[in-house]
């Protein structure tokens, strides 16, 4: 599996953090396991960590087919985070924000965790991980 979940219960932040190859299909996968982990956990914001990826094999339509799908975290106004330092991979960020803004207008694109708990007005977050 190419990610995991953290969870903060203080913030209701739920982390979701990518690891290793970012193709359509893990992207898939971990976009289904959101959408449970997000109602489980009643999260009030979101944050989808693309630090640790190595690879970015995914293909600009499938950013476009996700960006027009309803969103992992069903509730607009949750603001989510995308958190993408690597250059060529913010710009595929960026397009989906961008398409996807109709549903997810509280989503922003971001390169290092502490510009995305500064745009959550979080200060010391407490991430323990979920199984």
């Amino acid at each position: 599996m190419g990610f995991r979940f953290e969870f903060d219960s203080v913030n209701k932040i739920l982390l979701a953090r990518f690891e290793g190859r970012f193709t359509d299909e893990s992207v898939a996968d971990c976009y289904r396991a959101i959408r449970r982990y997000s109602t489980a956990t009643d999260a009030r914001a979101g944050i989808f960590d693309l630090s640790p990826v190595t690879e970015f094999p995914v293909s600009t339509e499938f950013i476009r087919q996700l960006a027009r799908q309803e969103p992992a975290m069903a509730d607009p106004t949750r603001p989510r985070v995308i958190v993408v330092p690597q250059t060529h991979a913010f710009g595929l960020a960026r397009m989906f924000q961008i398409i996807g803004e109709p549903t997810r207008p509280l989503l922003k694109v971001v390169h290092t965790m502490d510009e995305a708990f500064a745009t959550l007005g979080v200060q010391s977050p407490h991430f323990e991980p979920m199984e």
